[in-house]
């Protein structure tokens, strides 16, 4: 774990780590709303070799509404990140941590989402 994110190493390459956590995450109640292929991106637009990295979108939809009824600024958080990257041979997948992002904002309702996202996200994780 790091200071802002949740953190696994996948036993596998990093489709099949895409697809397990895409698969997870569902499972938890978060769809998948955007991927970025961040090495292509970059390959693209300014012609840079990276190690493949992928960055995920992922909501639930449900904790989403709620959160921008309490605090609509919130949308610039979200949606919740997953990146999935390789490190010395390994997979790793990492998930923002919600409470690191709410506690960006000044509003204590919030914590209640979190007390029910972080779990979610956990368990998505931990399963994979």
């Amino acid at each position: 774990m790091s200071d802002y994110g949740m953190q696994t190493v996948f036993d596998g390459d990093m489709a099949r780590a895409e697809a397990a956590i895409t698969d997870a995450l569902r499972v938890a109640g978060f769809g998948v709303l955007t991927r970025i292929d961040v090495a292509e991106t970059l390959k693209e637009k300014i012609n840079v070799q990276r190690a493949p990295y992928v960055i995920l979108g992922a909501c639930s939809p449900q904790l989403a509404n709620q959160a921008l009824n309490l605090e609509p600024e919130l949308g610039l958080m979200l949606p919740c990140n997953v990146i999935i990257y390789e490190d010395n041979g390994k997979t790793i997948v990492s998930i923002i941590d919600p409470a690191v992002m709410v506690g960006m904002v000044d509003n204590p309702q919030l914590e209640c989402l979190v007390s029910e996202a972080r779990p979610l996200l956990e368990q998505a994780l931990q399963s994979i």
